[in-house]
């Protein structure tokens, strides 16, 4: 599955927002970013641990709602273009299991100054990570596993029994 949101001309930016289970590496939307107006190009890359909170992780796995994720990430996108001076903002997630040490995202960066790479870089991973619904389940060298992010146990809501559940006539 690739997913690709696009639009662009240099009297706007050229967005692209991906959700796939594809290698980032193999992307070719990253191979020519950014025109003769652009002074700078910044790549943002995050890999996958081999270690997270103290614990040995051999793999994870991403799981998405493709079509809300895709759609925040462009919004995501959107609003970096609309706050900073950018030519381009490409943005890739990948889905699915990943080995350590691979692509789990991407985002690349141009525009005229060097700062305005930063700052757009830095606000599109940080919104990516609190807004989009991408999930990480984890598996450690125990054998055991959790999802990331995720609520903790005891703060689950009850599931509904017979006791628990409202009646119909309740408004």
């Amino acid at each position: 599955m690739t997913r690709t949101s696009e639009v662009g001309t240099r009297a706007s930016p050229m967005i692209h927002a991906i959700l796939t289970e594809k290698p980032l590496e193999s992307l070719e939307v990253f191979q020519s970013v950014g025109t003769s107006a652009d002074g700078a190009v910044l790549t943002f890359e995050g890999r996958v641990r081999d270690q997270n909170e103290g614990r040995r992780v051999t793999g994870l796995a991403y799981e998405a709602y493709a079509e809300m994720a895709e759609r925040e990430l462009r919004g995501i996108c959107d609003e970096a273009a609309a706050r900073f001076d950018v030519g381009a903002i490409i943005t890739a997630h990948r889905v699915g299991p990943l080995e350590i040490g691979a692509l789990s995202v991407r985002i690349m960066i141009a525009a005229p100054h060097r700062a305005e790479c930063y700052e757009a870089s830095r606000f599109v991973i940080e919104e990516l990570k609190v807004r989009v619904p991408i999930w990480k389940h984890e598996v450690y060298a125990d054998g055991s596993a959790r999802w990331v992010g995720a609520a903790p146990a005891d703060a689950a809501p009850e599931p509904l029994s017979p006791g628990n559940r409202a009646s119909e006539d309740t408004p």
